[in-house]
């Protein structure tokens, strides 16, 4: 059976017809945010209804992390290495120091607490961008159902001094975030609104050495499913979570090709030892498969 669907001649090269998708493991609620830590060689990830965050390390498999992880979501690694995670339940944005201390990055606006942030990005500068969205204070599922203070706005944080300024705020859903290899351009995944049926796509803004984003026109409509989570490889293509797997577009916003997986998938990352795997959080199982191309470095 083939893993792979191709629609541009392009992603042959892109995979290996011996390199199968392999579930590493099953059983969970719903899992997202995975991060890889290749200092560490494991990969972290959110169980979210389960208040996990969980570490799946190669033959030592599944173990626990953080156990309560206030209904994280999404992950990354700052530039010093740390973890920087999302947090529903507490409605905020945190640093893990290298010490195990935990610091707020984020939790307010203006005064008003945030709704869920959901995915998080670190730009070379430092500056960590992050979506906050209502999806977890929308039903007791993944968080509490809770008052929406602010709309759905992206934000951007300057770590050096803890100012945030809402950099996205005509978006009805931010969820998944990725910079391109040069960080001239910014994705954007829009779900919209939970139970609203609004449009979904993944919008592109150009983004200034300052930090300043223009454009943010739709950049490319997944089908089936929505653009969830999302990271880029070195050459630019962008790989997104879809309801049949893993869809892989180029940066001119054409459809090269799909991983299909037999679960909706929420989010993916790179990893492993050259950053040529390519792991998976799909519904209730993590999977992961060697590409012939190798993701962006976040440290």
């Amino acid at each position: 059976m083939s893993f792979f669907e191709i629609n541009h001649p392009v992603f042959r090269s892109y995979v290996l017809a011996n390199a199968p998708l392999k579930q590493l493991a099953s059983g969970f609620a719903w899992v997202e945010g995975p991060v890889w830590f290749a200092d560490y060689g494991c990969l972290l990830f959110s169980d979210i209804p389960s208040n996990k965050v969980l570490r799946w390390a190669p033959g030592a498999g599944i173990s626990i992390y953080r156990d309560p992880s206030n209904f994280s979501n999404g992950h990354t690694r700052d530039r010093q290495g740390r973890l920087i995670s999302c947090e529903h339940g507490e409605r905020r944005v945190t640093r893990t120091e290298l010490d195990g201390s935990v610091t707020v990055i984020a939790d307010r606006y203006k005064d008003k607490r945030l709704n869920s942030p959901n995915d998080v990005v670190v730009k070379s500068d430092g500056t960590i961008w992050f979506t906050d969205p209502h999806y977890g204070i929308a039903t007791d599922y993944e968080g509490a159902r809770a008052e929406q203070e602010l709309p759905c706005n992206v934000y951007r944080v300057d770590p050096r001094n803890g100012n945030i300024e809402a950099v996205v705020t005509d978006v009805n859903g931010p969820n998944g975030l990725a910079f391109s290899p040069n960080e001239d351009r910014l994705y954007l995944a829009d779900t919209g609104r939970m139970f609203g049926g609004d449009p979904t796509q993944i919008r592109a803004f150009d983004c200034s050495t300052s930090g300043t984003l223009s454009g943010g026109n739709a950049f490319h409509t997944i089908t089936p499913g929505v653009a969830d989570g999302l990271r880029v490889d070195t050459d630019g293509n962008i790989w997104s979570s879809a309801a049949d797997g893993v869809h892989c577009i180029s940066p001119e916003g054409e459809l090269l090709g799909k991983i299909l997986v037999p679960e909706t998938v929420s989010n993916v990352c790179f990893g492993g030892r050259a950053l040529h795997q390519l792991f998976i959080t799909a519904s209730t199982s993590l999977y992961a498969v060697s590409l012939n191309r190798r993701g962006v470095n976040l440290l």
